[in-house]
């Protein structure tokens, strides 16, 4: 794609929509975007790959590349095989059913990750590609939640009680226990902040969940 923009439409702007998973375990809290990149698993490797793919082609050819890093990110619409819409999924089928309290099923209950709602995140690519310059940024809210707080939330909205089921397959070798952004650089550029909070996010998924066959 990045050599058919250089010969095809070297003025355009390019938005890669890259993940925070690039930084791996963070030497210090928040990640910025000078941080080391070491990716702990083969989605985060290809990222990273991807991310340097666009980083050449901005030195070596002068492209205007963006390279937005987007942390964990979350809401309606959402596939199951994501942390948030997974957990509103079982919320969902297990108040239809009738089930009290719930059994949420998980990986690593305690490793924390920084959440955005993706309609945040969508209004953060759509910045970047109308005022920023070519560079560097992460798209992230600057604070974390655990699995564990995910589930106790989205079973005080469903107004059930939780039993937490740990799955070992769901367990990563190489955890990185907690991973949180900066988005001051994109703050800066755009005038960017995250305005849905947490909890409007994971009530939101379960309600669509609800209105749908999960």
């Amino acid at each position: 794609m990045l050599e058919a923009v250089r010969a095809e439409a070297p003025d355009a702007t390019v938005v890669m929509a890259g993940s925070g998973e690039v930084y791996g375990p963070p030497a210090r809290l928040p990640v910025g975007e000078d941080a080391p990149l070491r990716p702990q698993n083969p989605y985060a490797v290809s990222k990273a790959a991807a991310d340097l793919l666009g980083g050449f082609h901005a030195d070596a050819h002068g492209l205007r590349v963006i390279r937005a890093r987007a942390f964990n990110h979350g809401g309606p619409g959402q596939e199951a095989t994501y942390a948030i819409s997974s957990f509103a999924r079982q919320a969902a089928v297990a108040a239809e059913a009738g089930a009290d309290p719930i059994a949420f099923v998980t990986g690593n209950a305690d490793t924390r990750r920084d959440y955005t709602d993706v309609r945040d995140v969508v209004r953060a690519y759509r910045r970047l590609a109308e005022h920023a310059e070519p560079g560097v940024y992460n798209i992230c809210s600057g604070r974390t939640a655990s699995s564990r707080e995910l589930v106790a939330m989205l079973a005080e909205a469903a107004g059930v009680a939780v039993e937490h089921v740990v799955d070992p397959a769901k367990l990563r070798p190489h955890e990185v226990m907690e991973l949180r952004g900066s988005f001051e650089a994109l703050r800066a550029a755009t005038g960017w902040e995250p305005e849905i909070p947490l909890a409007q996010t994971l009530g939101d998924t379960l309600e669509w969940w609800r209105r749908r066959d999960p």
